[in-house]
């Protein structure tokens, strides 16, 4: 069986960067972003690999997520990446902190990720019906480790990607006993949109990292939290 990916965000960035590579390595890739249509790259991919399918998704909307799960419902998914995520505001300091945007960055960062999982979970027990061991894998950010925070303030984008860490390690206890490993995933500091240019990798390298990760992936790791190398982050 040709195994399948389902990506969130796939527009641009590490999910572009993902959504190619997989395509290389002969999968089947269910991209998903908000306005596919307005993705040029998405788009040259698609008229390039028959194996390449779009979908519109407001990770937000979650009647929308319920309905790709229905219309996917016989889809077996080996490995779903959810990698849409949020920065929010910068450059603000302690006392300035817009709560508004907070909600904002919480519902894409931390609540969108275990909907999806929530719905899209029938999927991959399709996949372990077949004698896969499919993959629950969450774009992460080492600046959600508390031990490792070393320069404080980040209060938005930091709280998000914690609490998204904790979900994550919940999600591995309890859909263990379904064959469904889950992960938690730091793609390096990466020349994104988000990370700016002075990032110190590029997409590539952090896709390309990022897949050894889960293609060796042990059962000892599942609800780790680990970066593109291949390195385990403490909480």
């Amino acid at each position: 069986m040709t195994p399948t990916l389902l990506i969130t965000g796939a527009n641009r960035g590490i999910g572009l960067a993902l959504t190619e590579l997989y395509l290389e390595h002969g999968w089947q890739v269910i991209a998903c972003c908000r306005f596919p249509g307005s993705a040029p790259h998405l788009m040259t991919l698609k008229n390039r690999y028959s194996t390449l399918t779009t979908y519109g998704l407001d990770v937000t909307d979650h009647t929308v997520i319920q309905q790709l799960a229905l219309q996917l419902i016989d889809t077996p998914i080996h490995l779903l990446i959810n990698n849409a995520g949020l920065y929010g505001p910068k450059g603000y300091q302690f006392g300035d902190v817009d709560t508004a945007a907070w909600r904002e960055v919480l519902e894409v960062n931390t609540i969108a990720p275990l909907v999806i999982a929530e719905h899209f979970t029938p999927h991959l027990e399709k996949a372990s019906q077949s004698g896969h061991t499919p993959i629950f894998a969450f774009l992460s950010s080492k600046v959600g480790s508390m031990s490792d925070n070393q320069s404080g303030g980040g209060y938005i984008y930091r709280s998000s990607k914690a609490a998204l860490n904790a979900v994550i390690k919940s999600l591995s206890i309890d859909l263990r006993s379904k064959g469904i490993r889950s992960i938690a995933l730091h793609p390096g500091w990466v020349q994104t949109q988000m990370g700016g240019p002075k990032a110190l990798i590029n997409t590539a390298t952090s896709a390309q990292g990022l897949k050894h990760v889960l293609d060796t992936l042990t059962d000892s790791q599942n609800g780790n939290f680990i970066d593109y190398q291949g390195q385990e982050i403490g909480w």
